[in-house]
C-alpha cells in the first residue's frame, strides 16, 4: 500500500487524489486512551475519496465479535447506509447526526487490528492504485454499492456461521476503495456475486427477506 506521499497522477477533471494508505489511516486507532471512543464524524471528516472505504472498515468491526445476532444488528444498517449513498452517487459518506456521535472505543479497534495484522502486512505489498475504470467512474462505483447492500441484507440473514465470511468479505472491499485497486474490486465484485446466488437466492432468505421489506415500506 501507498503512503501518503506516494505521487499518484490526478485524473483529468477531478482534483489530485491524495492516497491515505490503510496503515497511515489506522494509526490513528493505535495511540491514545484504549477506552476513549473514536466517533465517527471526527474519524471521516478529514478524509477525501478513501472515506467510503474507512467507514466500512469501521462499520465492519461488529461482524467479527462472535456474539449472535450483533453483525445484523449493528453492521447490517451501516453497510445499508454506505452501499445505499454509493448507489447514488455520493463520493463522500452523510452521516445523520446520532450516527456521527457514535464509534468504537479505540483499545476495541487496536484489538481488530491485531487480530487482522499478519494478512494486512501481506497485502501491504500488492495492493496499490490501478484499473480506476472499476473504482472511480459511476457506474463502477454504483455497483460496488449495490453489491454492499446486497451483501449487507446476507449479514443481517440468520444463515449460520457466516458472520466471519461475509465479514472478511467486506474487509476487501474496504481496502480495494481505500487503495483504489481496481483489480482487488474486480475480485471483490465476483465474490459478492457468487455469495449472493449461492448463500441467498440459493436458500430463499434474500428474496424472501426482499419481499417482506418491501411490503413492509410500500
Amino acid at each position: 500500500m501507498n503512503s501518503p506521499a506516494d505521487p499518484h497522477t490526478p485524473e483529468p477533471g477531478r482534483g489530485e487524489y491524495r492516497n491515505e494508505g490503510i496503515r497511515t489511516l489506522l494509526a490513528m486507532f493505535d495511540h491514545g486512551d484504549p477506552q476513549a471512543r473514536l466517533l465517527l464524524g471526527t474519524i471521516l471528516q478529514d478524509l477525501q475519496e478513501s472515506a467510503f472505504g474507512v467507514f466500512l472498515f469501521v462499520a465492519i468491526l461488529p461482524a467479527f465479535i462472535p456474539v449472535p445476532g450483533v453483525a445484523g444488528a449493528v453492521s447490517g444498517p451501516l453497510i445499508l447506509l454506505i452501499g445505499a449513498q454509493m448507489l447514488f452517487g455520493l463520493r463522500r459518506p452523510w452521516l445523520p447526526k446520532f450516527i456521527a456521535r457514535r464509534g468504537p472505543r479505540r483499545g476495541t479497534m487496536h484489538r481488530f487490528l491485531a487480530r487482522i495484522d499478519k494478512p494486512l502486512r501481506r497485502l501491504d505489498r500488492l495492493l496499490k492504485p490501478r484499473m480506476p475504470a472499476l473504482v472511480v467512474p459511476y457506474p463502477a462505483h454504483a455497483f460496488t454499492g449495490l453489491l454492499l447492500i446486497l451483501v449487507a441484507v446476507l449479514l443481517s440473514l440468520p444463515i449460520p456461521f457466516t458472520n466471519y465470511l461475509f465479514g472478511f468479505q467486506l474487509l476487501l472491499f474496504a481496502l480495494a476503495l481505500l487503495e483504489r485497486d481496481g483489480m482487488l474490486m474486480l475480485f471483490n465484485w465476483i465474490g459478492a456475486v457468487a455469495a449472493v446466488l449461492f448463500f441467498g437466492f440459493s436458500s430463499g432468505q434474500l428474496l424472501s427477506y426482499t419481499v417482506e421489506q418491501f411490503q413492509r415500506w410500500f
